[in-house]
């Protein structure tokens, strides 16, 4: 099993990034290295875990249940650019600006999965949203004109107080995802 933690997105923020989208794929299409994530598949990650064999499953889920924050998490959906920049574009993405708790959460989600021998991220946490993946082959100038002036484009905002263990399934089409567990991540709530 292929595992991560993520934020689901409220569907007026989806639907926004859906027409970004459908609107600028055109100019960078998959077949020419460009790998879209489709509209219902986007989320927020907060920790990729990786494969992990079934068995163990019930050990991940155990070590989430206790992991909260002390108050519902804050989102601003806001802005598409590139990491790591526009002159060498390997992630298309949508900004999340975010309540301090969240990188709490997303630390506290490390520490809980640590002791099943998940290493911590080496890099700062940077929450966002992959629309699309780039090869390093893929001709991507008219996709980063496309994506000109869409800096501080506004999708919406969220208070999310839930977030989901899911199972990601690599096929030919493309990643599928499947929700095996949700969470509140807010400390006077109860697991859903």
């Amino acid at each position: 099993m292929r595992l991560f933690v993520a934020l689901d997105l409220p569907e007026a923020v989806r639907s926004g990034l859906a027409a970004v989208i459908a609107k600028i794929e055109p100019i960078a299409p998959r077949a020419s290295g460009v790998r879209w994530v489709r509209p219902e598949a986007l989320h927020v990650t907060l920790k990729f875990i990786g494969h992990i064999a079934g068995e163990r499953l019930l050990d991940f889920r155990a070590a989430l249940t206790p992991v909260r924050s002390g108050e519902p998490i804050k989102l601003h959906y806001r802005g598409i650019g590139f990491f790591p920049d526009a002159r060498r574009p390997r992630v298309l993405w949508c900004g999340v600006q975010a309540s301090p708790n969240l990188a709490e959460l997303a630390a506290e989600i490390e520490r809980a999965l640590e002791p099943l021998g998940i290493a911590r991220e080496s890099r700062t946490f940077v929450p966002h949203l992959t629309l699309a993946r780039l090869d390093s082959s893929a001709n991507v100038r008219d996709l980063v004109r496309a994506a000109e002036g869409m800096e501080d484009q506004d999708f919406g905002a969220a208070r999310e107080t839930e977030f989901h263990l899911y199972e990601s399934m690599l096929k030919t089409s493309g990643a599928e995802y499947r929700k095996l567990a949700s969470y509140s991540s807010v400390k006077e709530a109860r697991e859903t």
